[in-house]
Formats: C-alpha cells, sequence, structure tokens
C-alpha cells in the first residue's frame, strides 16, 4: 500500500511539473510573440531611384497579416497578363476556402465568383476566403501556392519573407519584413500596371450590397493610391501606401503599429516629410521582374516550420469586428495632411541607383538604395524590339502607354495573346517618349505594309475590346 501510495505521489508530482513546465513555455512563447507586435518597423523609398529616404528597424522580421495578400494579388495579375486566366474566370470557393474566419465575401462551399470579383473584394474588403479560394485555383492547393508565392518572393529579391498561406491569417511560419513589402509594392506598379489601379478602389458593388475599403487614407491624403492594410493581434497594424504627386513618386510600410489611428498618422507624417524630398527624375525599373520558371527558386526556398515566433493565441483575422475601435473609426474621420512627424530623421546621403536588395543588418539603412539585381542595372535604350532589332517604319498600331518599360512589354505580350491572328505577321515593340521630364513607354505593333492595313488591325482589335489606333512614324 505504502508503495502505492508513493507511486501515486511521485507520478502526480511529474505531472505537476509537466504542467509547470509547459505553461512556462507558453508564456514565454507569448512573451516572444507580443514582444515582435510591440516593435514597430517602417520605411520610405523612392519609387523612381529606390532610394531609401528612412529606415526604421526595415529588416527586422515581423507578421504580415493581409499585406500578404499583396503577393496573392502579385501572382494573380501575372496568371492575367500571360493568359492564363481571364478578369470573367470563375473562381470556386472550396469547403476550406468558404470556412476561412472573417473578414470574408461569404461564398458557400461550392460557389463561385469571377477573378475581378475576388480581386475587387481583396483590395476593398481584404476578404480571406476570396484570398484562399484564389490561391487554390492558381496553385492547385493552398500549400502549393504558398511556396510559390515564396518563389516569388526570392526571384523578387524578398530574402526576407516566407508565406504559408494565401491571406495572411495567423501562421507562426509566415513572416517579411518592411523592406521586402516596400519592394513587393513597387514591383505591383512596375510589373502590372495595367492592373494596379484596382489598389485605388475605395468601394466596389457585390450584388446589391455596397463594400467599402479599410484604407482610410485614401482620398485624404493627397496622392496616396493604394496599397494595403492588414492587422492581426500578432503583428499590430500594418499598411503599404503608394504615394504619387507630379513627378514624385513614393512607396512607405509601416508595420507593428499600436492602433490604426496611429499607424495611419505615422503614415501621414512620413509621407508630408519625405515626399518633397522625393526626385522628380529616374523612372527606370527597380525591381527584376524574375524568371516565368520558378522550379530552380524552389528548390532553393527553404521553408522553416519554426523561423517566427509562435502567438500566445489565435490573433484576429485583418479588420474584423474584434479590431480595437481606432481601426473602425467613422470613415468621415480625416487623417490630417498637416501632422508633424515626431520621428528622428538621419540624415539621408545620395546613393548611385542600381536595383532592390536587403539592406545589410550591420550598416545604416536610412541612405541604402533598394535592389534585386546583382549588377547596376544598364541604362534603358529608347527602344525595347520584342521581335526585330529596329524600329518599324510606316503604319503601325499603338495599343498603349506605360510608365515603365516592363509595363509596355508586359501589354505588348497581353494584347499578342489576346489577338494572334490579327497580330501573326506584326512586330511587337516599345517606343520611349519624354512627357514633363518623365519617360514613358509606347506599346506599339508594326510590320504592316500600309495606312489600310493597320487600320484593319486596329479595327479587329477594337471589337476584341482592346483600345488602340493607328499612326504613322
Amino acid at each position: 500500500m505504502r508503495q502505492a501510495l508513493s507511486g501515486l505521489v511521485s507520478k502526480s508530482f511529474s505531472l505537476k511539473a509537466i504542467m509547470i513546465a509547459a505553461l512556462a513555455m507558453t508564456v514565454v512563447v507569448a512573451d516572444v510573440a507580443l514582444a515582435m507586435a510591440a516593435r514597430s518597423s517602417a520605411i520610405v523609398v523612392d519609387a523612381k531611384t529606390g532610394k531609401v529616404l528612412y529606415s526604421a528597424d526595415a529588416n527586422g522580421r515581423r507578421y504580415p497579416a493581409s499585406l500578404t495578400k499583396m503577393m496573392t494579388l502579385y501572382l494573380t495579375f501575372e496568371a492575367l497578363a500571360k493568359g492564363r486566366i481571364s478578369k470573367s474566370t470563375p473562381v470556386p470557393f472550396s469547403a476550406h476556402a468558404s470556412a476561412e474566419a472573417p473578414t470574408k465575401l461569404g461564398v458557400r462551399a461550392g460557389g463561385s465568383v469571377p477573378v475581378e470579383t475576388a480581386i475587387l473584394s481583396i483590395v476593398t474588403k481584404s476578404a480571406n476566403d476570396s484570398a484562399t479560394a484564389l490561391g487554390e485555383m492558381l496553385g492547385g492547393s493552398e500549400d502549393n501556392f504558398a511556396r510559390m508565392m515564396t518563389a516569388k518572393a526570392r526571384q523578387l529579391g524578398m530574402n526576407g519573407t516566407v508565406f504559408r498561406n494565401a491571406n495572411g491569417l495567423p501562421d507562426p511560419g509566415q513572416f517579411t519584413t518592411a523592406h521586402d513589402m516596400a519592394m513587393l509594392g513597387i514591383a505591383l506598379r512596375e510589373h502590372y500596371p495595367q492592373y494596379y489601379g484596382y489598389f485605388s478602389q475605395r468601394s466596389f458593388l457585390y450584388g446589391r450590397q455596397r463594400i467599402n475599403g479599410h484604407n482610410r487614407l485614401l482620398g485624404r491624403i493627397k496622392g496616396v493610391d493604394g496599397i494595403k492594410t492588414g492587422y492581426t493581434r500578432a503583428s499590430g497594424y500594418n499598411l503599404v501606401s503608394s504615394v504619387a504627386d507630379g513627378d514624385r513618386r513614393l512607396v512607405a510600410v509601416v508595420m507593428g503599429g499600436a492602433s490604426g489611428r496611429s499607424r495611419d498618422n505615422q503614415m501621414a507624417a512620413l509621407i508630408n516629410t519625405y515626399l518633397p524630398r522625393a526626385s522628380t527624375r529616374g523612372g527606370g525599373d527597380l525591381i527584376a521582374k524574375g524568371n516565368d520558371n520558378p522550379t530552380k527558386t524552389l528548390a532553393k526556398v527553404f521553408l522553416p516550420k519554426h523561423d517566427a515566433p509562435t502567438p500566445d493565441a489565435k490573433p484576429a483575422a485583418d479588420d474584423t469586428v474584434v479590431a480595437s475601435t481606432d481601426d473602425v473609426q467613422d470613415d468621415t474621420q480625416q487623417v490630417a495632411e498637416e501632422t508633424k512627424p515626431v520621428i528622428k530623421v538621419k540624415n539621408v546621403k545620395t546613393v548611385a541607383v542600381a536595383a532592390m536588395v536587403p539592406a545589410p543588418k550591420s550598416q545604416d539603412t536610412s541612405s541604402q538604395v533598394v535592389t534585386a539585381y546583382a549588377d547596376p542595372a544598364p541604362a534603358a535604350p529608347a527602344i525595347d524590339p520584342v521581335k526585330t532589332s529596329s524600329v518599324p517604319s510606316g503604319w503601325v498600331v499603338q495599343v498603349a502607354s506605360s510608365p515603365t518599360k516592363t509595363g509596355a512589354q508586359a501589354l505588348l505580350d497581353q494584347t499578342a495573346k489576346q489577338a494572334p491572328k490579327i497580330l501573326a505577321d506584326a512586330s511587337g515593340f516599345t517606343l520611349a517618349f519624354d512627357k514633363d521630364g518623365t519617360t514613358y513607354y509606347r506599346a506599339r505593333f508594326g510590320g504592316f505594309g500600309s495606312k489600310d492595313a493597320a487600320w484593319k488591325a486596329c479595327d479587329a482589335l477594337k471589337r476584341k475590346k482592346i483600345s488602340c489606333y493607328a499612326v504613322e512614324q
């Protein structure tokens, strides 16, 4: 009997010790997660030159929350540009997608919406179910899509980022940096200017329901034209903003804000301080597009399971009803454009522009240039031929123009895929021109034997709802 009691006492003490150890481990993990959320980070990048105008712990690891959806949309835009899907392609919602936590569009399992509706629901409502549905459609499964997202991040030079899902809902192995989010913000505009306008959408009509966006700086801070908000308890309040005012362009990131209001005020302060300091020149591509075949990149991508601290509890979904009242403030309340910054600014040195690379941890990042090329990008030639090495003479058909050579090339590729028979004998090329001190690129097709041939081709393109006009050069 005594031996039995002794055994029971021993087991109870062992069980108690295990419970204490487990509780201690939970507290430690929770403290680390809270510390991640408590530290804020920020960066401001001149989107025309790549120069970092301001940096505060920009390479510190953070949870991305719904900023994750920026990469989901990047891959969606890529699929659109390559003709793999169209804006009207149905996006099926699986049981998994439909069961995602709010905020969500609310499509039932087995239902579907067009690609464009899914995009609009993501940029406005930050719909988690739509992001998952897009990921499953494009990747076959959300896990595989997350690998595609991480591979694309590596191709873009985002070396401090790992994605685990398509929507940014909490996952301890999903992380990024303010620096990487700035790179992605610039890449979205540079590589897919034809779709970038979605980010300025402030609301859209879904059936009879008017769905309003979460980005409260749109329409209130001069020049702000996107991009994305994000929030979970573990991440704090995140925001990536793109600003275009005249010849100046910025991309700014704030991560780990204590509230929606303080995050917005910090962003307003950064924009008001650094936009006047942005260059009015430049405009070359800052971020390499990445190859079309991610197989080699995927082989190099290491997806660790425990590279980020585990949150103490499952954070609330991005901008849900459990978010603080600071982040669901009345839409009529304005963020003051005159907000004065309280941030100490380091002297900014003049740095030659290359492209976008992660800033070394041991160096002052306030004067670095964001880049992704191994070597400085060569000066862009006036003509960037697609099929020929010279500018076609005579009559040509112009389909669009873009602020970047890459954007114009993407438009050419997209048009050629939409109308392969009409443009079978045509040669696509880009033609640079200056307007108000800024270089733009025309997307044109040449090789037409006469004015009538060019006009006929343009008429055929218009029947496919492709805008164009014929011109002699």
